[in-house]
């Protein structure tokens, strides 16, 4: 199959998404693509599992998380990028100077796929799959996009590198999720929750809003060091 084509698409998609002439919007795409930026986020999932939850039920949801992790992680950075060994956009060698590239942004691994767009989606999913909140999820959902986005911004990779993590990190929430609801039903098997203060699957709408409050802080801080970037 000729890739070509793929591949020259895929250099003009990234030049809508990569880059602009703004030094704050810069530091605001710069602060949100750092895992350390999301920390509240993680927090407030810690937060809402453990509240809602006995601690075998906890024990098995961060076991659940773990393995989503582990999975995206090791096929993105173990076993697919060295194998297909795509330079990412602002290394290489032929239209590397194309791409704007933010000061101090640099990365010298593979592009192809990206283990960000991978682990975002994995995570997101599966906690929308467990909480099963519209708002919730709009949330999680909009959290992957950004993550997607500030790798395009910032020349890291390629959309066919996020789309890829995307669908990988989705079919791994899916299958984990899926493993994690045969055993938790025989384990401890348990109704819908019928609550106007609960989802269906027993978590309190006033924990998913201090989540939800968390992320938010999250941009309002990324909005923060973009002034002074």
């Amino acid at each position: 199959m000729d890739w070509q084509p793929v591949i020259d698409a895929d250099w003009r998609a990234l030049s809508f998404f990569n880059g602009s002439d703004s030094l704050f919007f810069d530091g605001f795409i710069s602060t949100l693509t750092s895992g350390w930026t999301w920390l509240p986020l993680y927090v407030g999932w810690l937060y809402m599992v453990v509240k809602n939850n006995e601690l075998s039920k906890v024990i098995a949801i961060i076991s659940a998380v773990a393995c989503c992790l582990l999975l995206t992680e090791v096929m993105a950075e173990g076993v697919v990028k060295p194998l297909v060994a795509r330079p990412r956009p602002l290394n290489d060698l032929v239209l590397g100077h194309t791409v704007d590239v933010v000061q101090g942004i640099t990365a010298s691994d593979y592009s192809f796929f990206s283990a960000h767009a991978a682990n975002t989606m994995g995570l997101a999913l599966f906690f929308c799959l467990l909480v099963r909140n519209t708002l919730f999820s709009l949330a999680m959902m909009l959290w992957t996009l950004v993550n997607g986005y500030t790798r395009l911004y910032l020349g890291m990779h390629f959309p066919f590198d996020v789309l890829t993590g995307f669908a990988w990190g989705a079919f791994v929430a899916i299958v984990v999720y899926a493993i994690y609801h045969f055993v938790e039903r025989r384990l401890a098997p348990k109704g819908n929750f019928i609550s106007t203060q609960y989802t269906k699957t027993g978590f309190s709408l006033v924990d998913i809003d201090v989540v939800i409050c968390l992320f938010s802080l999250c941009f309002i801080y990324a909005l923060f060091r973009a002034l002074f970037f």
